[in-house]
C-alpha cells in the first residue's frame, strides 16, 4: 500500500466523520482506516437499551454499517451500500463497548463486498454483517492535484 493511498483513505475518513452527525451522536469513534478497511468503536450507553435490557439490534447493525461505510469510502470514491445483512450473536449490555473491524472482499468493477464483525470487549463476536457496496459519481475528498507544467 502506497502512502499515498493510506493519506486518501485517512483524509476521506476524517471528512467523512465530519459530516457524519449520526456516527457521532452516539459515540462512536474511528480508531482505524486504510484502503478496504476501518475499525471502529462504540460505547453501549443505557439509552441504547431495548425492552430486554439488551443493546438494541439495530444499534450494533448501525456500528456495523458504519464501519462498512468508512471501509467501502477509503479509496476516496463516493460510494452507498446496494445491500446489507446481519446475524445477532450475543446479548450486548450497558457499559460495554463494542469494535467493529470492516474487511474488504471484492472489489470488483463499482462493486464491492465488505464482511464486518462486531466484537464485545472480550473479543468475543456479537454480530456478524455483510455489506455490498455500490460506487456513484464523485470523491469524497478533492485529490491533491499536481502542480502545473512548465511551459
Amino acid at each position: 500500500m502506497s502512502g499515498d493511498a493510506q493519506a486518501l483513505a485517512e483524509a476521506a475518513a476524517a471528512a467523512m466523520y465530519e459530516a457524519d452527525a449520526c456516527s457521532r451522536w452516539l459515540g462512536i469513534v474511528v480508531e482505524a482506516v486504510r484502503p478496504g478497511y476501518a475499525r471502529l468503536s462504540m460505547p453501549i450507553r443505557p439509552e441504547f437499551l431495548n425492552g430486554h435490557g439488551t443493546c438494541h439490534g439495530g444499534l450494533m447493525f448501525t456500528l456495523a454499517d458504519s464501519a462498512f461505510a468508512f471501509a467501502c469510502n477509503s479509496h476516496n470514491v463516493n460510494t452507498v451500500a446496494a445491500g446489507c445483512s446481519v446475524e445477532f450473536l450475543r446479548p450486548v449490555h450497558a457499559g460495554e463497548t463494542l469494535t467493529a473491524e470492516a474487511v474488504e472482499q471484492v472489489l470488483s468493477g463499482r462493486h464491492g463486498i465488505y464482511d464486518v464483525r462486531v466484537t464485545n470487549a472480550a473479543g468475543e463476536p456479537v454480530a456478524m454483517f455483510r455489506g455490498k457496496s455500490a460506487q456513484i459519481r464523485g470523491h469524497v475528498v478533492m485529490s491533491p492535484q499536481p502542480p502545473p507544467a512548465d511551459r
